[in-house]
Protein backbone atom coordinates (compact mmCIF):
# COMPACT_ATOMS: atom_id res chain seq x y z
CA UNK A 1 0.00 0.00 0.00
CA UNK A 2 1.20 3.86 -0.48
CA UNK A 3 -0.60 6.67 -0.43
CA UNK A 4 -0.91 9.88 -2.52
CA UNK A 5 -0.43 13.00 -0.59
CA UNK A 6 -2.67 15.74 -0.96
CA UNK A 7 -2.60 18.39 1.52
CA UNK A 8 0.34 18.35 4.07
CA UNK A 9 0.17 21.58 6.20
CA UNK A 10 0.44 22.91 9.20
CA UNK A 11 -2.92 24.93 10.58
CA UNK A 12 -3.72 26.55 13.94
CA UNK A 13 -6.42 24.27 16.09
CA UNK A 14 -9.80 25.51 16.12
CA UNK A 15 -12.23 24.43 19.08
CA UNK A 16 -13.06 21.60 17.47
CA UNK A 17 -9.53 19.93 17.13
CA UNK A 18 -8.28 21.57 20.72
CA UNK A 19 -11.79 19.10 22.34
CA UNK A 20 -10.17 16.16 19.96
CA UNK A 21 -6.45 16.13 20.48
CA UNK A 22 -6.60 17.21 23.71
CA UNK A 23 -4.61 20.86 23.27
CA UNK A 24 -4.50 24.22 23.87
CA UNK A 25 -5.63 27.67 21.59
CA UNK A 26 -2.15 28.16 21.37
CA UNK A 27 -1.19 24.65 19.68
CA UNK A 28 -0.81 23.90 16.28
CA UNK A 29 -1.48 20.76 13.78
CA UNK A 30 -0.82 19.26 11.21
CA UNK A 31 -3.41 18.90 9.09
CA UNK A 32 -3.13 15.69 6.04
CA UNK A 33 -5.61 14.45 4.12
CA UNK A 34 -4.76 11.32 1.59
CA UNK A 35 -5.46 8.60 -0.69
CA UNK A 36 -4.54 5.48 0.76
CA UNK A 37 -3.82 2.85 -2.37
CA UNK A 38 -3.59 -0.77 -2.68
CA UNK A 39 -2.50 -2.01 -5.77
CA UNK A 40 -2.67 0.88 -7.66
CA UNK A 41 -6.79 1.02 -6.53
CA UNK A 42 -7.85 3.51 -4.50
CA UNK A 43 -9.34 2.02 -1.12
CA UNK A 44 -9.46 5.18 1.54
CA UNK A 45 -9.75 8.47 1.47
CA UNK A 46 -8.06 9.90 4.68
CA UNK A 47 -8.02 13.19 6.34
CA UNK A 48 -5.96 13.61 10.10
CA UNK A 49 -5.03 16.29 11.97
CA UNK A 50 -2.11 15.17 14.12
CA UNK A 51 -0.55 17.62 17.17
CA UNK A 52 2.50 19.52 16.10
CA UNK A 53 4.17 19.75 19.31
CA UNK A 54 4.13 15.48 19.05
CA UNK A 55 5.71 15.11 15.34
CA UNK A 56 7.90 18.47 14.80
CA UNK A 57 9.52 16.04 12.58
CA UNK A 58 7.20 14.89 10.09
CA UNK A 59 7.57 14.91 6.69
CA UNK A 60 5.79 14.60 3.29
CA UNK A 61 7.44 11.14 2.77
CA UNK A 62 6.44 9.89 5.81
CA UNK A 63 3.01 10.66 5.10
CA UNK A 64 3.28 9.13 1.42
CA UNK A 65 3.89 5.62 3.48
CA UNK A 66 2.79 4.53 7.36
CA UNK A 67 2.03 7.17 9.43
CA UNK A 68 2.31 4.35 11.93
CA UNK A 69 5.21 3.14 11.16
CA UNK A 70 6.77 6.80 11.61
CA UNK A 71 4.96 6.95 15.05
CA UNK A 72 6.33 3.20 16.42
CA UNK A 73 9.53 3.01 14.60
CA UNK A 74 11.17 6.24 13.77
CA UNK A 75 9.69 8.57 16.85
CA UNK A 76 9.76 5.10 19.19
CA UNK A 77 6.50 6.22 20.87
CA UNK A 78 4.31 3.19 21.89
CA UNK A 79 0.67 3.42 20.45
CA UNK A 80 -2.37 1.82 22.70
CA UNK A 81 -5.32 1.75 21.19
CA UNK A 82 -7.60 3.98 18.91
CA UNK A 83 -11.22 4.99 19.83
CA UNK A 84 -13.51 4.90 16.38
CA UNK A 85 -17.08 5.42 15.23
CA UNK A 86 -18.19 3.81 11.72
CA UNK A 87 -20.41 5.93 10.00
CA UNK A 88 -22.32 4.65 6.63
CA UNK A 89 -22.72 8.48 4.34
CA UNK A 90 -23.35 9.44 0.92
CA UNK A 91 -20.01 10.28 -0.53
CA UNK A 92 -19.44 13.75 -1.68
CA UNK A 93 -18.32 14.47 -4.82
CA UNK A 94 -14.84 14.79 -4.44
CA UNK A 95 -14.68 11.64 -2.35
CA UNK A 96 -16.37 9.72 -5.49
CA UNK A 97 -13.76 11.28 -7.91
CA UNK A 98 -10.97 10.62 -5.81
CA UNK A 99 -12.54 7.23 -4.95
CA UNK A 100 -13.31 6.08 -8.25
CA UNK A 101 -16.45 5.31 -6.87
CA UNK A 102 -20.67 6.50 -7.90
CA UNK A 103 -21.73 9.67 -5.72
CA UNK A 104 -25.18 7.29 -5.30
CA UNK A 105 -23.17 4.34 -3.86
CA UNK A 106 -23.06 4.81 0.25
CA UNK A 107 -19.79 4.38 1.57
CA UNK A 108 -18.37 4.23 5.56
CA UNK A 109 -16.32 6.80 7.33
CA UNK A 110 -14.67 5.91 10.27
CA UNK A 111 -13.97 8.53 12.54
CA UNK A 112 -11.23 7.53 15.21
CA UNK A 113 -8.91 9.32 17.89
CA UNK A 114 -5.48 7.76 18.44
CA UNK A 115 -4.04 7.18 21.42
CA UNK A 116 -0.54 6.58 22.83
CA UNK A 117 0.38 4.73 25.97
CA UNK A 118 0.94 7.67 28.06
CA UNK A 119 -2.42 9.05 27.15
CA UNK A 120 -1.78 11.54 25.04
CA UNK A 121 -4.14 11.97 21.76
CA UNK A 122 -2.06 11.61 19.13
CA UNK A 123 -4.27 11.73 16.09
CA UNK A 124 -8.02 12.26 15.18
CA UNK A 125 -9.01 11.08 11.89
CA UNK A 126 -11.48 11.00 9.23
CA UNK A 127 -11.53 7.96 6.34
CA UNK A 128 -13.67 7.13 4.30
CA UNK A 129 -13.80 3.57 2.40
CA UNK A 130 -14.58 2.30 -0.83
CA UNK A 131 -17.13 -0.32 0.33
CA UNK A 132 -16.05 -3.02 -2.79
CA UNK A 133 -12.81 -3.48 -1.83
CA UNK A 134 -13.20 -2.76 2.04
CA UNK A 135 -15.07 -4.81 5.11
CA UNK A 136 -14.86 -4.15 8.83
CA UNK A 137 -15.56 -7.14 11.09
CA UNK A 138 -16.24 -6.26 14.86
CA UNK A 139 -15.63 -8.61 17.70
CA UNK A 140 -17.43 -7.39 20.76
CA UNK A 141 -16.22 -9.73 23.80
CA UNK A 142 -16.91 -9.36 27.43
CA UNK A 143 -14.38 -9.11 30.22
CA UNK A 144 -14.74 -12.25 32.58
CA UNK A 145 -15.70 -10.65 35.60
CA UNK A 146 -13.85 -13.44 37.70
Amino acid sequence: THSEVLIFEVIPADDFLQQQLQITAQDRVWHVKRVRYRKQKPMALEETWMPLALFPDLTWHGMENSKYHFIEEVKKMVIDRSEQEIIPLMPTEEMSRLLNISQTKPILEKVSRGYLVDGRVFEYSRNAFNTDDYKFTLIAQRKSSR
